[in-house]
């Protein structure tokens, strides 16, 4: 695998309304893919998380609400009665003062770790909300990415029709005030704990645009966080769109549908999808993408649990027939592979373009628990529609293309090695 010690990318890096959140059990370099959230337990994830279950859930729900009592009349399994004996000892007996709450959040995190496998992990309280805007999508705020540069805090992103947008907050504006607190100095994280508020809240915003001060008085709502954007480029004659994913959040197909037949109505001859960067996500999402693309019946991919193999089939009439580049790097991973494996062995006039991709072939399921934490854990594989376990191997592009050193210093389309090479391919292939 390639690039194992690479810092994994978040889903909006920068966004200090949604702060990067990142797992410290996990090795650097690690991708998810959430294929749902729920909350409480059911009976089947005690043979899945070992112990981790309805039954357990309900017992530590017991112990942390009620105290010591004793579960009379209740029958535990030895493990779970052995803990329970160990989670009470503690408390009663330690020579120091202990947070249940604490000791639980140890335990359970130490059970995920104990699986050995760097994509479970257990989020606690402190962190979730950050993971489920990620996820979700959307979050209650104000709609701006704000980055730290030169000393002061810039606004580098303003979303559209986000309160921001709507109360005049631009690109480039220094935010100086939150309300009459001065943030000059302030980090981004503290900055952002002073933006976030209650849904149709006011917050007064002193920016400084110009060399002048500007008060900005915005409105918090829910906000929609875009994972897709898309573009038109037109070379030779030719007209080819070009759709960047983000991330597979639970609203990034709606988001893609809308690109994509925005990029068609300009009448485009052929398509580039670009999943670069993208660290996967809702797995819902890339399914959903997919059966816009292939005809009803089409084995888009394969899950696996405990040695049963599923086929993935499209069950809508959609498709498409102009030819598509799929664009990737070292660290496209998760969905990101699901999608461009899907293009690469099912549809006949598709092209993969980049470096190797990540090779992460395992499906996460969340968790919501009743303390507010979240435990994500492994339940099953994917596999290729052809049956291929991409996990720690990844997917070789047809057309190998590094890219330019010169980009990272000057980010344009134009020193782009990867999207000029795809733009070139398409159109020779329209040329022919």
């Amino acid at each position: 695998m390639e690039n194992k010690n690479k810092k994994p990318y978040c889903f909006k890096k920068y966004n200090e309304e949604i702060p990067e959140y990142e797992n410290d059990d996990a090795d650097d370099g690690v991708k998810e893919i959430i294929v749902e959230r729920n909350k409480g337990f059911n009976t089947i994830e005690v043979i899945v998380i070992i112990f981790i279950s309805v039954f357990f859930g309900i017992i530590v729900g017991y112990v942390i609400t009620s105290g010591k009592n004793s579960l009379v009349g209740q029958e535990v399994s030895p493990e779970i009665g052995e803990f329970i004996t160990t989670y009470n000892s503690i408390l009663d007996n330690y020579y120091d003062s202990v947070d249940g709450k604490k000791l639980m959040n140890a335990a359970i995190s130490g059970m995920v770790n104990s699986l050995d496998d760097p994509y479970s992990s257990f989020i606690d309280s402190e962190d979730v909300e950050s993971f489920n805007q990620l996820v979700d999508g959307l979050y209650t705020g104000i709609g701006v990415t704000v980055q730290w540069k030169d000393g002061k805090s810039y606004i580098v992103d303003v979303f559209d029709d986000s309160p921001a947008k709507k109360a005049g907050l631009k690109v480039n504006d220094i935010i100086i005030k939150i309300g009459q607190k001065d943030v000059s100095n302030m980090d981004l994280s503290d900055i952002s704990e002073l933006i976030k508020g209650k849904n149709g809240s006011k917050v007064e915003i002193v920016v400084l645009r110009d060399e002048k001060e500007i008060s900005v008085n915005v409105i918090r709502s829910e906000v929609i966080v875009p994972s897709v954007s898309s573009k038109v480029f037109t070379k030779d004659g030719i007209k080819i769109g070009y759709i960047y994913i983000d991330s597979f959040a639970a609203n990034t197909y709606k988001q893609f549908k809308e690109e994509l037949e925005t990029v068609e109505d300009n009448k485009i001859d052929s398509l580039i999808i670009d999943v670069r960067e993208n660290p996967g996500g809702h797995l819902s999402q890339v399914n959903k993408i997919l059966e816009l693309f292939f005809p009803k019946n089409t084995i888009l991919y394969q899950i696996e649990t405990k040695g049963k193999k599923e086929k993935i089939y499209s069950s809508t009439a959609d498709k498409r027939n102009y030819p598509i580049a799929v664009i990737v790097n070292e660290s496209s991973a998760s969905a990101s592979e699901i999608l461009t494996a899907s293009f690469q062995e099912n549809y006949k006039n598709a092209m993969i373009i980049g470096t190797k991709t990540y090779g992460k072939g395992t499906v996460q399921k969340a968790i919501e628990l009743s303390s507010g934490a979240t435990l994500k854990y492994t339940t099953q594989k994917w596999l290729t529609a052809k049956g291929q376990w991409i996990n720690g191997v990844g997917i070789s592009p047809d057309y190998f293309v590094e890219q330019s050193g010169d980009y990272n210093s000057n980010k344009t389309d134009e020193s782009d090695t990867q999207l000029q090479q795809a733009i070139n391919l398409l159109i020779e292939k329209e040329s022919k």
